[in-house]
């Protein structure tokens, strides 16, 4: 088996402002250890795909920063997307790039910047085993999460009838369901969506050719040119795009303490806490308090009497909010002055 791995690592990362920036986001951020995301991740794929066989699609304004953080990772697999194009439309070039550079056969890994993941040698498992799945079956497999809670947060698989072992074909896909509903989903068996994704690449190709219209004549006409391709598609995600559409997309269950980094509140879950819960970083006195997100670049934050609070203190700004609001500060960047929202980010 010839395998591959794809890193998506665009985005911005606005619901980690203030400290995290365009020219400096979440990927790039070391938010869980000592260590960026984007490097824990392609440490992560080290047992799976060797450096010249892993491919890195951002923004074209980072591929700078990358190069830097990732000097092994060959120059020509950093891909720049020209736009945002969905996540179909990124997996489709470098299922295109991987098949042209090695065959329709290349078994590709596809995973994203912006996860902790406390097992990483199950996490490796996990995505030997769905590789071979892929390679006999001519499948598309999908590593569902095993949900540790009830979280309207993600999306979520039912698993069907059994193909091999504990892999099962896909009933359905369910978008983020509330709270409620996510309680007995949990209990009736479903994984969470997670967005890691294995395939042959010739496979995968097909089924965008066979059931994605909005990226199908794109793929025909620019091939080789990804400034024309990424023009002429229509963003979608590829869970919308292929996923749903294809009759052939296979679950495995993952069970490796993984988690999306995805807003402050997160990182209660992620980081080391204190015995009363608070995740800290930089000098932060917590006295009679507990379950918050503390970060200070600068000086010292008291905490004293609360709970479930996010203050982030970051190039002159203070930030203080909720954990439970903390995954909504794109709706406060919308209302910022333009010059406070700027401001984030160090130098």
């Amino acid at each position: 088996m010839s395998r591959w791995a794809v890193v998506l690592a665009g985005g911005v990362g606005s619901r980690f402002w203030p400290l995290s920036t365009p020219q400096k986001p979440k990927q790039l951020l070391p938010l869980v250890s000592q260590s960026p995301l984007l490097v824990e991740a392609v440490e992560r794929l080290s047992p799976i795909a060797p450096p010249e066989r892993i491919l890195i699609l951002t923004n074209g304004t980072l591929v700078p920063a990358i190069g830097e953080l990732l000097p092994g990772i060959p120059e020509g697999n950093l891909i720049a997307e020209p736009r945002a194009g969905g996540t179909a439309a990124a997996l489709t070039w470098a299922a295109q790039e991987i098949s042209r550079r090695d065959g329709p056969e290349a078994v590709m890994v596809s995973v994203h910047a912006d996860w902790a993941v406390g097992d990483p040698a199950g996490f490796q498992q996990a995505l030997l085993n769905a590789s071979t799945i892929a390679e006999h079956h001519c499948v598309l497999v999908t590593v569902g999460v095993v949900p540790t809670r009830a979280d309207p947060g993600f999306g979520y698989i039912q698993p069907g009838d059994e193909l091999e072992g504990d892999a099962r074909r896909v009933a359905r896909f369910v978008e983020k369901p509330d709270r409620a509903r996510a309680d007995v989903m949990r209990r009736e068996g479903y994984l969470w969506n997670s967005g890691i994704f294995v395939w042959r690449v010739g496979d995968f190709l097909d089924d965008v050719r066979r059931y994605t219209p909005e990226i199908a004549p794109a793929l025909h006409a620019h091939s080789n040119d990804i400034e024309g391709f990424f023009a002429a598609v229509t963003p979608v995600s590829v869970d919308v795009g292929v996923l749903e559409r294809s009759d052939r997309v296979v679950v495995i269950p993952g069970d490796f303490q993984w988690d999306d980094v995805g807003t402050w509140g997160a990182l209660q879950r992620v980081r080391a806490t204190d015995s009363s819960g608070n995740a800290t970083q930089g000098r932060v006195h917590a006295v009679d308090a507990q379950n918050n997100v503390a970060h200070a670049a600068t000086g010292d934050v008291v905490l004293y009497g609360v709970s479930d609070l996010v203050v982030v203190v970051e190039n002159g700004l203070v930030l203080v909010t909720t954990v439970d609001r903390s995954s909504d500060l794109k709706t406060l960047m919308e209302a910022l002055p333009r010059g406070v929202r700027e401001r984030g980010g160090s130098s």
